[in-house]
């Protein structure tokens, strides 16, 4: 325990991969496409990993990874079961925050905003183009849902695996969320920890841009 405190103590990261400049033009979707987009030409791991909360249905908030699938003009989609904790948490409340966190190149974008299920012919669409395996899984699991054993799991997989051997519809309770935001984040890492944060703020269809003190 003593060496992994040490360890901690001794945390002397330099902060060194870049800057913001002044200019970030008038709306932030493009900086986001575009730091998307250097970080998946980097070769980083896991590029499109986004961490999504939401108030629980408990009163707390929790916290998980999704795959960050597209970004459109008006924000970012993710998909996942709509009866999982999470889904049945944006039923109830809609805000949500996002962070996406690439940290060999020192950035992340924290996005606030509320959610909307996008349209079912897009939720077919990304559907049909998955995997089998992800397909029947999609069915198989009911998530966040307690679990008696994996060979629970398991056999409703091969019993879906027999119901759709080839064609395998989507579930109606699998789908996506678009995230429209009200504040977008942009903090990138600098020297003595006086790092670079620059935020959107939507303010009557308008976007509000300015430094935060890191």
């Amino acid at each position: 325990m003593k060496e992994f405190l040490d360890l901690l103590r001794n945390d002397h990261h330099q902060f060194d991969q870049g800057k913001l400049e002044d200019y970030f033009g008038s709306e932030p979707f493009a900086l986001v496409a575009k730091w998307l987009r250097e970080a998946i030409e980097r070769g980083v791991s896991e590029p499109n990993a986004m961490s999504i909360s939401t108030i629980g249905l408990d009163g707390f908030p929790h916290s998980r990874i999704v795959y960050l699938k597209e970004l459109l003009e008006e924000g970012p989609i993710f998909y996942t079961n709509y009866n999982s904790a999470k889904g049945k948490a944006l039923e109830a409340n809609p805000k949500v925050h996002a962070l996406i966190f690439w940290p060999g190149m020192e950035r992340q974008i924290s996005i606030t905003g509320t959610v909307e299920k996008v349209p079912e012919e897009m939720s077919d669409e990304y559907f049909q183009s998955r995997p089998w395996g992800s397909k029947i899984g999609a069915w198989a699991s009911q998530q966040s849902e307690e679990l008696a054993s994996r060979d629970e799991l398991e056999n409703r997989v091969k019993e879906l695996a027999e119901l759709f051997p080839v064609e395998v519809p989507r579930p109606p309770h699998w789908g996506g969320y678009v995230i429209k935001p009200v504040q977008i984040e942009f903090w990138q890492g600098r020297a003595s920890r006086l790092h670079d944060r620059i935020v959107f703020e939507l303010n009557d269809g308008n976007w509000r841009v300015f430094r935060k003190n890191p």
